[in-house]
Parts: structure tokens; sequence; C-alpha cells
């Protein structure tokens, strides 16, 4: 289905599951609404999911390079949300998550955080510093122009662990399509620009939270949930153990279960 939104882009929406709970899920960057597919199928809880392609991503249009990246990935989601529904982020999709919980927390019955990549939280951590010395091959291939290079670099971090070679052509000219979104969010995820970290905001939010994480994820990820999670009110932590940062897709059946924890907090 696809849908216009306020700011006039056409986004593609994927729906999972059925039933009168509702839920919104944003995916993470480089992929599309269908990585969602074998986490939803495994939920215990009968859930009616819309799952966006976010911005430039699957069968939405691509992103018009107008305002801020995140923040349109933010209101493309926002745009289903007309009544109570539990909002699933993972990635840079985690990030828009939190804006939206932030923007309309009356709207938000809980709040799933996969990997949320909000690297300004880890700021002045060793965990940052190794961060940007692990994005530098990615970041000198993207400021060259090589853009298959620079999503290569980019997926040894952030992907399967499939290497690059053994990942199917379409796939890779698909990351490499989209690799300049990566850098179009990054005011809102190394800056803050939408003020996450602000006193008093994370406080502030009272629905339930999970954050989910992998034991093989980058450790500025590890970093990220604790600071994270030290500032909300009623909030969970969860380790999948062996999984790296592409958990809904390699360790569907354990994230879905965690999930299902964090819908029956409610």
């Amino acid at each position: 289905m696809a849908k216009d939104i306020p700011a006039g882009q056409q986004i593609h929406v994927q729906r999972f599951g059925s039933g009168d709970r509702r839920a919104v899920a944003l995916h993470c960057s480089l992929a599309h609404s269908g990585a969602w597919k074998g986490m939803f199928a495994a939920l215990e809880e009968p859930l009616a999911t819309e799952a966006i392609d976010l911005p430039g991503h699957g069968k939405s249009a691509d992103w018009d390079g107008q305002g801020d990246y995140t923040a349109a990935c933010a209101a493309a989601a926002a745009a289903l949300i007309d009544e109570p529904v539990d909002l699933i982020g993972h990635s840079g999709g985690a990030v828009a998550a939190l804006q939206i919980a932030l923007s309309m927390p009356e709207m938000v019955r809980t709040l799933t955080l996969i990997e949320p990549v909000l690297f300004a939280a880890a700021k002045g951590s060793p965990e940052f510093d190794e961060f940007v010395e692990q994005m530098a091959p990615y970041k000198v291939a993207l400021d060259a122009g090589q853009r298959m290079l620079a999503a290569e670099k980019f997926t040894e971090i952030w992907g399967t662990g499939t290497p690059w070679n053994q990942i199917e052509e379409r796939s890779r000219q698909y990351m490499a399509d989209r690799i300049h979104l990566i850098d179009a969010g990054m005011p809102a995820l190394a800056d803050d620009n939408f003020g996450i970290l602000a006193e008093g905001r994370l406080e502030s939010l009272q629905m339930p939270v999970m954050i989910i994480v992998g034991t093989e994820c980058p450790a500025v990820i590890g970093k990220i949930a604790e600071v994270i999670a030290e500032r909300l009110a009623d909030v969970g932590l969860a380790e999948v153990p062996g999984a790296g940062h592409l958990l809904p897709v390699t360790h569907a059946a354990q994230v879905a279960g965690l999930l299902d924890v964090n819908l029956s907090r409610d």
C-alpha cells in the first residue's frame, strides 16, 4: 500500500499480522519493510503492524533531500498513527521512533528500540572513539564517490556478517544506491539535532520501553543503550546472545520473544 504523507512524499506500507492491537514499525537504513517478516511471524501476541519503507527505501519514493532525513522518516511513520500504537524501531528507525515518542507520547502504548544508533549519546567515550575509527574506511570511500566500496565497508560493520562477495549482486547494488542516506541521517544520530538527549526529555517518557541489543554488535551500541536506559522511567534492557546489528533478521525468533515481553507490560 502506498500512502502520501504530509511532507508530500509517497511512502509504501507493508502490513503484518492482524488483531485489534496496532503497531507501527521503522526498519534500519539500507533495508526495507520486508526485513521484519520473520520477526513478526514469530510473535505470540496478535499484532496488526504497519511497517513503512523509509523514504528512499523499498517501494517508497526517493527522499527529496529537503529538510532533515531522520525527521522525514519520523513524519512518514507518525502519519499512520491516529490512535495509541506499539512503536517499534531498528537502528536509525529506532532513533526516528524515539522522536515520535517524544513528540506524541500519548499515542505510543509501548516503545521497542532495537539497537538505536543515537551516536551522540556515546560521545566522549572510548566506544565512540572506536566507532569513529571503524567508520573511517566507509567515509573515505563515500567522500571519494566510490559508492559500492562505501557500502561494502559499511556492511562489514553493520551487516549480517555475510562476506560482501557472497551477497547477491542485486542486494549489493540496492545498498550502494542508498549509501548516501547514511550520512543524511547523521545530524540526528551523531549530533542529536532533535534534542532527544536534552535535560528532562527522555525522563518524560512514561510508556514501557524495551531496548534490545546483540552481544556481537559494535561496542558503541552497548554504550548508547546504557546511556538511554539510565534516563528512562520504565525500561528493560535485553541482550540477544551471538547477534550482531541486524538481529531482527538473523535472530528473528529471539527478538520476537523480547517484543512479546514488552507488549505484555502494557
